[in-house]
């Protein structure tokens, strides 16, 4: 006998009856499964509002009939936003929860489908993106003022275990050439005693010869990755000898300090590929030591904590990604709005990105230097000495950040995009990349912060009602 039939034996039971097999008078409805203001409710809302033309107009009209893409974006979405990222447990999920089983209405697109929609329309979600935070500014959700810049790395989908560098590929190959030589010797003795039983001479030597050649084109792809540094680096040295130059002939004296040498051309040693993931890279990452790893790139609305630009770089540091991520903003601005001021820390900080800022009429707050974090009392209370007339760009965004107002505005920076990484992390569980290759993972790094634009959007919908 089950518990439920005991309990129902007892006379006094206060149990609720649990009855699996009475059926329903009327057929159930997916609209009573959740309750009103359920996020998967929300997620149907907002991905119904979007104008999704430049998906539907890319399916043929032939053949089987296909999910909306409507359907398959809120299934997405949703999964991105609560932690579900494969395209399998996504499909299982569509069985297993109510919430799925809404956003579904009932079917269960199976995971080569998810998958092959979230590789498809990998371009579009930029758009997509867009189109999210514009409603957001019709729902009176946003308004641009002052966001805050900040790069995290996310782990790739490829073990660093996976990379091989340059001088330990030439090692390899010493290594493999020699034991092909060795085999092939074996191979033409007529006596092959010495060779282990199960050994097959043919296949090991193909092994290795294999193995060469991926050797070859590893060494090759960093062989072109190091032209292209070294045109980088050759060019920054000239642009320091033109300035040391000008200097000289400016004040008649040689510069102070050391003349910078000449950047070494070709590979180095050092310098890796990863043979699952190529376009990834070793990074550091917080806690020490390092990983293959992209650097994922936000810019974090101060008032509201949505994610208003997205990007992904191979760079292990932000130095350079002021400028893409203001022209970003610049093209977005038409529907979002113009942003007046950029906060991000010292790891953004350069005269150059100082410079672009002001020249876009954006207000630049970047640290020059890490901050103390235990300040004296009276520094925290007092304004600096007044700015020189002659001082540089980056002398003057340090006195900037040494005012009141500086330092109240820049402390909006741990406040706003370090809460919204932590979120995405450790909340939705989001600490790697599901697909590979740059263009790939910029394009999942969109749907990341987009499903998280949507979480923040229904916390933030019922406090804009209750206060407009």
């Amino acid at each position: 006998m089950s518990y439920l039939a005991k309990s129902q034996d007892c006379t006094m039971s206060n149990f609720i009856l649990t009855d699996r097999q009475t059926d329903y008078l009327l057929p159930p409805s997916v609209d009573d499964w959740l309750n009103e203001d359920h996020l998967a409710r929300f997620v149907v809302e907002v991905i119904d509002g979007l104008d999704l033309s430049n998906l539907t107009r890319q399916y043929a009209g032939h053949g089987s009939k296909a999910y909306h893409p409507g359907t398959l974006l809120a299934i997405l979405v949703y999964g991105y936003a609560t932690g579900v990222f494969s395209s399998r447990r996504l499909e299982r999920a569509t069985y297993d929860s109510v919430a799925f089983r809404y956003i579904a209405a009932n079917t269960h697109p199976d995971h080569d489908t998810l998958a092959s929609f979230r590789r498809r329309f990998l371009d579009e979600l930029a758009g997509l993106f867009v189109q999210v935070l514009a409603m957001a500014r019709e729902m009176k959700l946003l308004k641009l003022g002052t966001v805050c810049l900040d790069g995290t790395k996310i782990h790739a989908n490829a073990s660093r275990h996976s990379a091989l560098s340059h001088g330990h590929i030439e090692k390899l190959e010493v290594q493999l050439k020699a034991e092909v030589q060795e085999l092939l010797a074996l191979a033409e003795q007529a006596d092959q005693a010495d060779i282990p039983d199960g050994v097959s001479l043919p296949e090991e030597i193909k092994r290795r010869e294999d193995r060469i050649k991926l050797m070859a084109e590893a060494k090759a792809k960093i062989a072109a990755r190091a032209a292209e540094r070294d045109a980088k680096e050759k060019a920054e040295y000239e642009q320091k000898m033109a300035r040391r130059a000008a200097t000289e002939k400016d004040t008649g004296k040689k510069p102070g300090g050391k003349p910078p040498q000449p950047p070494v051309a070709g590979a180095r040693d050092e310098d890796q590929i990863n043979l699952t993931d190529e376009e990834s890279r070793i990074m550091p990452v917080a806690g020490g030591g390092f990983e293959q790893a992209y650097n994922a790139q936000a810019a974090v609305d101060a008032l509201t904590m949505l994610v208003v630009a997205t990007g992904v770089t191979q760079a292990p540091n932000d130095k350079e990604q002021v400028e893409p991520m203001l022209a970003t903003l610049t093209a977005q601005s038409a529907a979002l709005g113009a942003v007046e001021r950029i906060i991000a820390d010292t790891g953004f900080c350069s005269e150059r990105n100082i410079k672009v800022c002001e020249a876009a009429h954006v207000e630049p707050l970047i640290a020059v230097a890490r901050e103390e974090h235990h300040p004296g009392w009276r520094e925290r209370h007092s304004e600096p000495s007044p700015l020189p007339a002659a001082a540089t760009p980056m002398q003057a965004m340090a006195h900037k950040l040494k005012t009141k107002a500086g330092r109240a505005a820049y402390a909006l920076r741990k406040q706003t995009v370090e809460p919204v990484f932590g979120i995405i992390k450790s909340v939705m569980g989001f600490r790697q990349f599901s697909l590979r290759g740059l263009k790939k993972v910029s394009g999942e790094w969109t749907l990341v912060c987009l499903a998280w634009n949507v979480k923040r959007m229904a916390v933030l919908r019922p406090n804009c009602a209750g206060s407009g």
